[in-house]
């Protein structure tokens, strides 16, 4: 899996590229976060993936939704631009947070705190 403790705080996820590779990621990293009631900022890494369907962009959401009510985020870095342009075809660009690279995403959370 390519779920990682970066800290107590921040959990990094890096997607795989594969669609059905990718949900079943999601999927743990939402049960993940449900059993420790949302209590970490979550970044995803978007490097290897090209393409999201509906099924992983509503496993997003339910992860936002877990976040947001713990008062954490949810950060996306590496986008591709074909990935970027579903998330601003579907209005969700002003819903999730986007950054350039991984680095970048962790000095935003840190920031945060």
């Amino acid at each position: 899996m390519g779920i990682k403790n970066l800290s107590k705080d921040v959990l990094l996820v890096k997607l795989p590229s594969k669609s059905p590779k990718i949900a079943h990621e999601l999927k743990a990293v939402n049960e993940a976060v449900s059993k420790k009631k949302g209590n970490r900022d979550v970044v995803i890494d978007f490097s290897r993936v090209e393409i999201i369907n509906s099924a992983n962009i509503s496993n997003l959401l339910i992860l936002y939704n877990l976040l947001q009510n713990s008062g954490h985020r949810l950060i996306f870095c590496n986008v591709a631009t074909v990935t970027k342009c579903i998330f601003v075809v579907a209005g969700l660009d002003e819903v999730f947070e986007f950054v350039d690279d991984q680095p970048t995403a962790l000095v935003t959370v840190q920031h945060a705190d």
